[in-house]
């Protein structure tokens, strides 16, 4: 039931997820943050079987940290999705897979561009403009491809994603009442009330 969106803009990724923790019919959480900050300039939204995505979450958090204190700077967006997408790739090979899906979004430092990775349960990897997960994705994809700008503000990116947020309220049966946004930008990480 996890729903979580993404979109980049000129300088910044925003990234949304629902703050719903529920198993089957049952809600036990509505406040649970959804999206994990990797790095200073790193976020993941994740998605699925409650214990996969919070183990697999915290997992990827640390040894994204680990790297960064063993190597005194932090991986850039490109390579820091590459390797969760193996990491989730290998346990998929192994007795214990990781039912998790994920929304990797970064801002670059060092080339001064917004990233936005997809990847699935089966660790399968793409870059997009733009992206969404969970029951929601089938009504904000269509939005997004019709309004999503490449080059548009802050403020313009928060109204697309309110849109997507809206549709989902209006047509999906089960809609969740609130969600979490954190924009990353050459600023970092900060959060936002939508």
């Amino acid at each position: 039931m996890d729903i979580s969106f993404a979109l980049t803009g000129k300088g910044y990724v925003i990234v949304a997820a629902d703050t719903v923790a529920a198993r089957s019919i049952v809600k036990m959480k509505v406040d649970e943050d959804k999206i994990k900050v990797l790095s200073p300039h790193l976020l993941m939204a994740y998605s699925g079987e409650p214990g996969d995505t919070v183990q697999f979450a915290e997992y990827v958090e640390r040894n994204i940290r680990l790297y960064q204190i063993r190597n005194t700077h932090a991986l850039r967006p490109p390579s820091a999705a590459s390797w969760i997408r193996r990491t989730l790739a290998d346990s998929l090979r192994s007795r214990k897979p990781y039912a998790v899906n994920l929304l990797v979004g970064g801002y670059d430092t060092s080339t001064h561009n917004p990233h936005l990775y997809w990847i699935d349960y089966l660790g399968t990897m793409s870059e997009v403009p733009f992206a969404a997960h969970g029951y929601g994705a089938y009504f904000a994809l269509s939005l997004l491809d019709r309004y999503h700008d490449p080059e548009a503000s802050v403020e313009e990116g928060l109204a697309t994603l309110k849109r997507c947020i809206d549709e989902v309220a209006k047509r999906l049966v089960v809609n969740p009442e609130k969600y979490k946004v954190k924009i990353v930008d050459k600023d970092g990480v900060r959060e936002v009330e939508i």
